[in-house]
């Protein structure tokens, strides 16, 4: 069980709430709404307990208000436009913010994002407990010479929606990975990701504005 927190439910989903709204009508997104606040809380219950104090768990509480919302639905809102709902969501102008503190096109834009990384490792470390159900750390600094490289084997979203059957839709949680990297100026490379059956998921960021990065 992952400890409930009020703090990204609202915050997110009345951003959510929103955005069903312009597809969906009023009346529908309170219902689901409704619903989903419901789902979200049995989803805390049932996920693995990673920390709630973890740096990484942040992506845990924002991506259940997603998958319960989609499980709340139950089917009337299609992997697709949940996809379509999320983008909305991550336009919200206070997360555009983020640019101002990291932009990975200066060498302190890579180093602020390598440090927040690290700080998720190194709390990970000071609490080996959680080691078994969190996602794991690999760096490898040699493997490319732009940029910031490092992967997971294990995630905690991903085997949360094999237990729960939710796999179809992971990808797209997956997908904000990408837009996450825009808002820091910078691009994603990625030929892996757990969701879509990879061994690993792969991150490597680069400032947008390089060419041909190596």
């Amino acid at each position: 069980m992952l400890k409930y927190t009020s703090k990204y439910w609202s915050v997110l989903s009345p951003l959510v709430k929103k955005s069903i709204k312009r597809y969906y009508g009023r009346d529908f997104a309170n219902a689901i709404m409704i619903k989903a606040k419901r789902e979200y809380r049995s989803m805390l219950n049932k996920a693995d307990d990673i920390g709630a104090d973890n740096p990484m768990a942040s992506n845990v509480y924002m991506c259940f208000i997603f998958l319960a919302v989609y499980r709340a639905a139950k089917g009337k809102i299609s992997v697709n436009d949940l996809r379509i709902i999320s983008h909305e969501v991550m336009e919200w102008k206070p997360l555009k913010c983020m640019g101002l503190f990291i932009n990975a096109n200066r060498p302190s834009g890579v180093d602020a994002l390598r440090k927040k990384i690290q700080k998720s490792a190194d709390w990970l470390e000071k609490h080996p407990k959680y080691k078994a159900v969190s996602w794991d750390f690999n760096f490898d600094e040699n493997k490319h010479r732009d940029g910031y490289y490092y992967h997971f084997t294990q995630c905690p979203l991903n085997n949360f929606a094999k237990r729960e059957g939710l796999l179809e839709v992971l990808p797209v949680m997956c997908e904000i990975d990408h837009l996450t990297a825009g808002l820091m100026h910078a691009k994603l490379y990625r030929k892996y990701t757990l969701a879509g059956g990879g061994k690993m998921c792969d991150y490597w960021f680069v400032g947008d504005k390089l060419k041909n990065p190596k």
